[in-house]
This record gives C-alpha cells, structure tokens and sequence, in this order.
C-alpha cells in the first residue's frame, strides 16, 4: 500500500513568504555579513552595534521597518553599504510608491552618507554627497520594480480567476439552456406520441369484442401511462435543473426488495405476452436503494432489448448471491422473427453506466445458439472495499 506523503507544515515560513529559499538567502546575507565584519579592522564598540542591528535582516520581508530603523546601527561597519541597500530594497519592494518608501530612502541615505563622510576627502565633497545616495537609489529602483511586477502577476492571476468563473457560468447556462431545449422537444414530440398510444388502448379496451385484445390494449395502455408518468418526471428534472431523486425509479417500491421489485416487472412483462422465467429465491438479501435501482435497471433494459431484438423468445432470469455479491444473469434466445421496434444504440452503454457507478460489473454478448446473455454482479453493499495499491 501506498501511503501519500503528507505536505509538509510551513506556517513557520510565513515570515519568508512559505518560501525556504527565501529563509536561506536572508540567513547566507546576514552569516556573509557577519564573517565580513569580523575580518575587517574595526573597535569593538562598532562591532558590537552593528551585530545588535544585523539580525533585523532576518526578519526584514516580515518587518522591513525594523531594518529601516536599524540602518544608522548598521552603518557603524565599514560593511554597511550592503546591508542599508538590502534593507532599502526590501522597503521599496514591500511597501511600493509610497511616502514610506521615500522616509526610508532619506533616513537610510542620511545614515550612510554620514557614516561615510569624511572632513578631507581625496575625490571631493560633491563625490560623498552623491555616491552613497545613488547605490540607494539603485537598490530601491530595483525594489520597485519587483513590487509593480508583483502587482502585475496578482492582477494577471485574478484576471484569470475571473475569466475561469465567467467561462464555467456561460458553459452551465449553456447546459441549462439546451436542457430546456431537450425538454421541450421531448415534451412536444415524445409525450404526445405516448399519450396518442395511451388514448388509441383506452379505446381499444372499451370498443374490443374478444377478451385477449382487451387485456393486450389495457397491457398497452398501463404501460404508455406509467412511461408518461416517467417522461414527465424527467421533463421536470430537466426543466428544473436537478439531479434526479432516487426514489423517482418507477418500479423499485420504496419498501420492497430485489425480488418484489424484479418479479412484478417479470409479471408485467408476461402479461404483455413475453415468455419469461424468473429464478430466484425470495428471501434474497436487503440491498441499499442504489443496488436496487441498477438491478431493476438491468433486468428492464434486457427485457426490452430482448422484446425488440428477439421478439417472441424465452427469457430467462436468474438472481443469485455470491459471497459479497448479487448476480443477475438474464439469457434469451433466438428471435423467430424480426424487430418492428427501433433501437437507439444506448440501451448497453446506459446499463453499463448504472452498473459502473454502483460499483459493479457487466458483461454482456451473444450465446452458441444465436441469443444473448447479460450477466451483473452487483455488491450487497453501496461501498466495497478499496483494494490497497
């Protein structure tokens, strides 16, 4: 088994952006400046002040006014240019355009120059009064340039966002309407069709003079009812956008069984003159409604397969349980003549669906003598256990 690596805890490193790179460039600053000041001549007093304002750069991406307000304590080593850059830089890059940015650079280039300033120089006093200001400056220009590309990437990333969550709105209002779309072209087609069905048997039960054409129009007409009734329930899942309940299965009795559920679509299936066997024990195990539902589903849809693709032949239906199992084996034979109905093709491939998401298995495909044969297993349970990888 594999177990996944668990991300590792960096709320630690929220000083330095989540970012360990970011805490080991800061910490290499502050040690190379460290050894720099320790092998360069200067009293001990100045050493020492410089150390008490060095580790301000630690937590300069934190607190970059810590390092801004330490910068006259760290001007006291000759290696204060870099440390008063860095700590400008950090301003500009934290802070932007702002008032803050421009106090910092005065106070950090006061600082410097001070430090810096000497009372008989060889290159002038224009050259000490211009130099260190302009490393500053140069620091901070780069600084600033990396907070407006900062702001640019943020604004890029939201622009994005955006566009993801208006694509994926026009994409579900586009789905919406072609759901309205589909349910007015089944409303307008297929359930005037069934309803013509259902009035044509109404009629024909009370107008027939033999009592086999009155119970094959009454098998017609109950049966263009309840798939009317059907079609309406999923005219309204599709006007109203939602998934469809499952207690809405016609068929599948809300305190009913496998058996209950199978058998009196066995019997409905016969009364419409099918030459159906039906094998299974009524005692079969309680399944959850989901398992329930695929079952009813597979028998149906092999009835029907059956009724139109071999018409007139016998099927049999076999429920079972295996250890952890139901299986459900539905075999027909040859037809003795040919189908009236058209098929659309989606008959398997929606009995597979249904099987797949209850996490079951199908297998279907024709026999020796010419028929066909579909065999379900289904678990007893709505979870079966993963298999450890």
């Amino acid at each position: 088994m594999k177990l996944l690596a668990s991300q590792p805890d960096r709320r630690w490193l929220a000083w330095w952006e989540s970012k360990p790179a970011n805490l080991a460039l800061d910490v290499a600053l502050v040690a190379g400046l460290a050894w720099f000041a320790l092998t360069v001549h200067a009293g001990l007093t100045d050493r020492v002040i410089f150390f008490a304002a060095l580790p301000t750069l630690l937590v300069r991406r934190r607190f970059p006014w810590l390092a801004i307000l330490a910068t006259p304590l760290l001007c006291f080593d000759p290696a204060a240019v870099l440390p008063v850059i860095v700590a400008c830089y950090t301003a500009a890059r934290q802070w932007g355009p702002r008032w803050r940015t421009l106090a910092s650079f005065v106070l950090a280039a006061g600082s410097l120059t001070f430090a810096a300033w000497d009372p008989k120089p060889h290159d002038g006093i224009l050259y000490q009064l211009l130099v260190p200001p302009a490393w500053l400056a140069a620091g901070m220009l780069v600084g600033l340039w990396m907070h407006q590309r900062r702001m640019l990437l943020d604004a890029l990333q939201g622009r994005a966002a955006q566009a993801e969550r208006n694509s994926a709105l026009l994409a579900d209002q586009a789905v919406s309407a072609e759901r309205r779309r589909i349910a007015r072209e089944m409303h307008d087609v297929v359930a005037h069709r069934v309803s013509t069905i259902a009035l044509q048997a109404g009629a024909l039960t009370m107008t027939a003079s033999d009592e086999h054409t009155v119970e094959t129009a009454e098998v017609i007409r109950s049966t263009s009812s309840l798939a009317l009734a059907e079609l309406r329930e999923v005219l309204d899942v599709l006007r109203k956008d939602q998934p469809e309940p499952p207690e809405t299965v016609h068929g599948v009795q809300a305190d009913g069984s496998v058996y209950s559920d199978v058998a009196a679509l066995v019997r409905d299936s016969a009364a419409a003159g099918g030459d159906i066997r039906l094998d299974a024990a009524p005692d079969l195990p309680e399944v959850p409604g989901s398992i329930r539902r695929a079952a009813y589903r597979v028998v149906q849809e092999s009835l029907t397969n059956a009724g139109k693709h071999a018409p007139r032949a016998r099927v049999d239906i076999r429920l079972a349980t295996d250890p952890g199992e139901l299986r459900i084996t539905i075999t027909n034979g040859p037809g003795h003549e040919g189908t009236v109905v058209p098929g659309s093709g989606y008959g398997l491939l929606g009995m597979r669906e249904r099987v797949t998401l209850a996490q079951g298995t199908l297998r279907t495909g024709p026999t020796e003598d010419g028929g066909f044969r579909v065999d379900a297993a289904l678990p007893l349970s709505s979870s079966r256990p993963k298999e450890l990888m």
